[in-house]
């Protein structure tokens, strides 16, 4: 039997890669460390309709406890490792405890970027969303009437946005880049979400950053803007990105960058140790990269699980994403990382689009915005690695099945 694997997190990447080894029927003893107080649970929900009081918490549960159990899957709870002692072989807990291991498997996520206190970012009332405690918070601020301003447009604020405003709230959000979505998508995918959330009674504000909160009795009450607005607030969300939690790989010497480094065996540095999910970064078309999406942290874990079962196959990933905003959906099938040329195609249905991207006239990506056929055609000639006929995208009227024929 292979020795003892540790897994230090306890998100999406960390059950699906105790899951998959079982799946394999791999025995070897796993321990699952997690820092919060609850079983291994769905993140996306969180923010929508755990959030909205649609979804209670058990049903994002990956499984029970039972399963752990049943499974020989040893899961710490309310625990975090201090250190990682390589030479040793060991991971040493916040109460001094140790634990040894054959081969670790990093799965610590990411953290969400806050605000310096030197412009607000301690007062009360100031949130980030990322786990159950910041939805559990919100949900008391998520009332009729209040007034919420979002700072970022990117997904997270504008899934805020769109939540709070389905809620009853007035929301204002600022984006101090030229646009929403500059740094994930297109300018023709943002302008159609941008009409979206406007239509939804959203102010978004563009070219707008943040001068300063005004804080009352170390509560928010109010925020500077850089157009020299002062706006009245009862809460703020902090969506502006998220940073790796690549704290252990560090002080233990792996080799990292915007996260931490790995092959496409998702091996680091340290061949005993592996990467997985929104912590890794790793090589995707030449370049490194963290793809930050439950279909990575499930795919490349699932992979992770076959290498430490002695199948050396590389991970290849084909990026997809999603993002729910009030009855829009947004899909997108691969990774647009360097296009140089997009085409806008209106769907069969009123309201539906696909924004198709280009990088030295091959295809890498499809936006769909509540047009699954787009999605599904764009996703199959991406796994298929075909190119669309440019001629069908650019004639609107036909059907985008020909690009499969």
């Amino acid at each position: 039997m292979a020795g003892t694997l540790v897994i230090v997190g306890a998100g999406q990447a960390a059950f699906s890669l105790a899951a998959k080894l079982r799946a394999l029927k791999d025995e070897r003893p796993i321990t699952i460390i997690g820092s919060e107080d609850v079983l291994p649970y769905q993140r996306p929900p969180l923010s929508k309709k755990y959030l909205m009081g649609d979804m209670s918490f058990d049903r994002l549960l990956f499984r029970d406890s039972d399963w752990f159990a049943e499974n020989n899957v040893d899961i710490r709870l309310s625990t975090w490792v201090e250190e990682v002692d390589r030479a040793a072989k060991t991971v040493r807990m916040q109460d001094g405890s140790t634990l040894a291991y054959d081969k670790l498997a990093l799965a610590t996520g990411a953290s969400p970027r806050t605000l310096p206190a030197g412009v607000g970012g301690d007062l009360e009332g100031v949130l980030t969303v990322r786990d159950k405690r910041d939805a559990d918070r919100l949900m008391q601020d998520m009332q009729p009437g209040r007034r919420l301003l979002v700072i970022g447009g990117g997904y997270i604020g504008l899934e805020a946005a769109a939540v709070a405003r389905h809620l009853g709230l007035t929301v204002t959000l600022i984006e101090m880049a030229d646009r929403i979505l500059q740094r994930v998508a297109a300018p023709e995918t943002a302008a159609i979400m941008r009409d979206i959330h406007r239509a939804h009674g959203v102010s978004i504000r563009e070219k707008t950053g943040l001068v300063r909160l005004i804080g009352t009795d170390g509560h928010v009450r109010g925020a500077e803007l850089s157009d020299g607005t002062v706006l009245e607030v009862d809460f703020v969300i902090v969506g502006i990105g998220v940073l790796p939690n690549d704290r252990l790989a560090r002080d233990s010497g792996l080799d990292i960058g915007n996260g931490i480094l790995v092959d496409a065996l998702t091996r680091t540095s340290d061949p005993d140790i592996h990467a997985v999910g929104d912590c890794a970064l790793l090589p995707v078309d030449g370049k490194h990269v963290r793809l930050e999406s439950v279909q990575n942290a499930v795919d490349q874990a699932e992979a992770a699980a076959t290498v430490l079962c002695g199948q050396e196959k590389p991970y290849e990933p084909k990026p997809w994403f999603w993002s729910d905003q009030y009855d829009v959906k947004l899909q997108i099938a691969g990774f647009n990382l360097g296009y140089d040329e997009t085409l806008l195609r209106p769907g069969q249905r009123e309201g539906s689009h696909s924004v198709w991207y280009f990088r030295e006239g091959r295809f890498i990506a499809v936006d769909a915005i509540n047009d699954a056929k787009a999605y599904v055609s764009g996703k199959k000639l991406l796994d298929m690695g075909r190119q669309p006929d440019r001629a069908v995208l650019a004639d609107h009227s036909a059907d985008l099945k020909l690009l499969l024929a």
